[in-house]
């Protein structure tokens, strides 16, 4: 009995080393070796509704979902716009008042129509609500009780069935953006220039209040948009008032992804709302991916659509791929059909530090840098270049990082009666304020190097951007042996001087200047970055004093014009100039527009206002580019903002996951990604075999405890059998 005792535990625990690798995979086994992507979500995605949803949490599980009419194209930079679910791109015709066609540059130009002409080989994911009985009629579309006690999820309906995208769908999903009660963001800057909307906005917004209270569900079939027509079951044109080339940007977004009818009328069934199977909680769509499972407290879950069209990862030539600087390892799937990975699994990660550890472990595919982990992922060299630690590339992990197409500034309110104005000298006082604020500095201790120091509102990637001495803000740097240094604090100083303030003294009142900084910053974490704010101030001999809120209140102050200096920035909704310029345009001052604009600085300047509205609607071009030089030139010398810093995002990847390439205006990117399962459940077994040696001793103690005890037991035994035995002999 010990010795088969001792056979079975010594397999066990050769048993267990064998298949080390299970012991703290946190995936089902069936996952383990299988073309699936391990990510994760922090906080649960509220809105999957594309007329709703706008959050990049969000918006990274619905563009794999979803196809708007246009894309981004991978790989080429600047971001270039290419049809996804067109055959071309959209074709544009200018008409004037009566209708008449016109030349886009003519003064007559009323209106611009964009035709959209359809693929005829896109279709929808399975789903119950294209089934039908008859040839309209739904068959899932009036559930009755009995029906609704059997379904619990989509699983649970019998059949599926799915159709092809048309051109109605487009113009369904633009009458849903239309109805008030569903909170489209994007409704209010849509009206403006969509013909038609702003009147079938108020006309439907009543009609669903009706359907509501009737308890009736909402068919926006019934109902047409004036400037929004259907040509044919594969074509669409959408009339816009004026110019407005930035349209296009907007064709890519969610907004206006399509909605098929039977999916609408299918969700508004109450039973189904009362079950959270909602347009809100599982999206249906013709894009790459379909979600099959969405468990907020555990998991969300995506697979391959099986009706997804035909695509095929972008083709690029070797001298763009070196001038966008794109690893030739990106280029060895060109041409071939997407999508290459068949699932994806969102796993709930609240903590920073386990998503790490797991990452480290193999479990996970790609992670962010923390600020805990930062130290240990990446070495930043004296000039300032990342690389990664010894241990990340022993490792074979990868870094990958983008400036993003963002902004953080701090911003002068330009009506306050101190740092506000257009005098001289309240231009030299906010450029001498511009030159002490360090915004290297800033980047070094607060961001671990994560960002460049802006020179402008407008980001790199996009039209209008700069680099080198042409880009260099002459305001705040000089350019010196080939690169921008900060100008010294002596210039500082002297145009403090020059604005009344010499040393920080006011030379009509002789009292010490004291300037306001307005922040929602509260937390011990933020009070380091305002001390240092402070000292930024002090270099010139200015006080600075914090008055910190709550964000709501801080929100009121700056809508109302009642900040003197404050923080803020703004991320691109689309990569075009005209989306950072307007954050200056006189026109959108909040003082203007009874808060409701987005220039929170309140400048205003009459010759920027001019070019900008010359320029918002050309198309990228070289005139259009020395207007804008010309805009951020007046912008520079009037300093409305410390320009701040373009934040940088970096990324781990391990080697076994490929295509990986930093879009910061695609969302839709998970179809060109690659997975090698087999490599990882290679480096998963190597870098988690587990420590046997203290079980095996652990085990090995147990039995030499064991075997004396045993041993006394069999002693007694033969004890008591051979009396018995004896006596048995008599």
């Amino acid at each position: 009995m010990t010795y088969r005792f001792i056979q079975l535990l010594l397999l066990l625990i050769l048993t267990s080393t064998t298949y080390a690798a299970t012991w703290n995979n946190p995936y089902d086994a069936d996952k383990v070796g299988q073309d699936v992507l391990f990510t994760s979500f922090s906080a649960p995605p509220k809105h999957l509704d594309p007329v709703i949803s706008y959050s990049s949490n969000e918006w990274g599980i619905i563009s794999q979902i979803y196809e708007p009419p246009l894309q981004y194209n991978y790989l080429k930079r600047p971001y270039v716009l290419e049809p996804l679910t067109l055959k071309t791109m959209p074709t544009v015709r200018y008409l004037d008042a009566q209708g008449h066609e016109v030349d886009k540059n003519s003064d007559a130009v009323v209106y611009s129509e964009y035709r959209l002409d359809l693929r005829d080989d896109i279709r929808y994911q399975p789903h119950p609500s294209f089934v039908k009985t008859g040839q309209w009629g739904l068959l899932y579309g009036q559930l009755s009780e009995a029906d609704l006690e059997k379904i619990h999820t989509l699983d649970d309906f019998a059949k599926t069935d799915s159709r092809n995208l048309v051109a109605a769908d487009y113009a369904y999903a633009i009458k849903r953006m239309a109805v008030r009660q569903y909170h489209s963001p994007i409704l209010d800057t849509m009206t403006d220039y969509i013909v038609g909307l702003d009147e079938f906005s108020q006309k439907i917004s009543k009609i669903a209040k009706q359907k509501k209270q009737a308890n009736q569900p909402l068919d926006l079939r019934d109902y047409q948009i004036s400037g929004v027509k259907i040509i044919d079951d594969y074509t669409l044109t959408i009339k816009l008032k004026g110019r407005y080339p930035q349209f296009l940007y907007w064709l890519s977004m969610n907004f206006f992804a399509p909605i098929p009818w039977e999916a609408d009328l299918f969700y508004q069934q109450q039973g189904l709302i009362k079950k959270n199977l909602t347009l809100n909680w599982f999206p249906i769509g013709t894009g790459a991916y379909m979600l099959v499972e969405n468990n907020p407290n555990k998991r969300m879950r995506l697979v391959a659509n099986p009706n997804f069209h035909r695509e095929l990862y972008p083709r690029i030539t070797a001298e763009q791929a070196k001038s966008f600087g794109i690893p030739a390892e990106l280029l060895k799937d060109q041409d071939k059909p997407l999508p290459f990975i068949k699932e994806v699994i969102y796993s709930l990660e609240k903590e920073s530090i386990p998503f790490w550890n797991k990452f480290l472990q193999g479990y996970y595919d790609a992670s962010g840098i923390s600020s805990e982990a930062f130290d240990q992922a990446v070495q930043v060299s004296s000039t300032g270049d990342m690389g990664l630690t010894q241990e990340m590339q022993d490792k074979g992990i990868q870094l990958r990082g983008s400036v993003q197409p963002s902004v953080y500034y701090k911003a002068f309110n330009m009506v306050d009666p101190v740092v506000g104005g257009y005098s001289e000298s309240a231009k030299k006082l906010r450029q001498a304020i511009s030159i002490a604020m360090n915004d290297e500095e800033h980047i070094s201790i607060f961001t671990n190097e994560r960002g460049i120091p802006a020179q402008g509102p407008i980001p790199p990637g996009i039209f209008g951007y700069e680099e080198g001495k042409l880009g260099t803000n002459t305001v705040v740097y000089d350019w010196k042996n080939g690169k921008r240094e900060r100008k010294p604090l002596s210039v500082a100083k002297k145009l403090l001087a020059e604005a009344g303030y010499p040393n920080g003294i006011s030379a009509k009142t002789g009292k010490p200047l004291a300037l306001y900084y307005d922040t929602p910053a509260s937390g011990p974490d933020d009070r380091a970055e305002l001390d240092w704010l402070r000292k930024q101030f002090s270099k010139l001999g200015i006080q600075l004093i914090i008055r910190a809120t709550d964000y709501n209140r801080f929100q009121d102050k700056v809508r109302n014009g009642k900040t003197q200096i404050f923080g803020w920035g703004w991320n691109a909704d689309y990569p075009d100039p005209e989306n950072f310029l307007f954050l200056l345009y006189g026109g959108n001052a909040v003082v203007n527009t009874n808060g409701s604009g987005i220039n929170s600085s309140n400048y205003q300047n009459p010759e920027f206002d001019k070019l900008f509205e010359q320029m918002k609607t050309m198309e990228n071009s070289p005139e259009r580019l020395e207007i804008i030089r010309k805009m951020i030139k007046i912008a520079r010398e009037d300093s409305p903002w410390m320009w701040g810093w373009h934040p940088k995002s970096l990324a781990l990847i391990h080697d076994w996951y490929s295509n990986v390439w930093p879009n910061a205006m695609a969302n839709n990117t998970l179809k060109y990604k690659r997975i090698d399962p087999q490599l990882r459940v290679q480096k998963q077994q190597e870098w988690n075999q587990p420590i046997t040696l203290p079980l095996i001793l652990f085990i090995a103690f147990i039995l030499l405890m064991i075997y004396p005890l045993y041993r006394a037991y069999q002693s007694r035994q033969i004890a008591v059998i051979k009396p018995a035995a004896t006596g048995g002999t008599r």
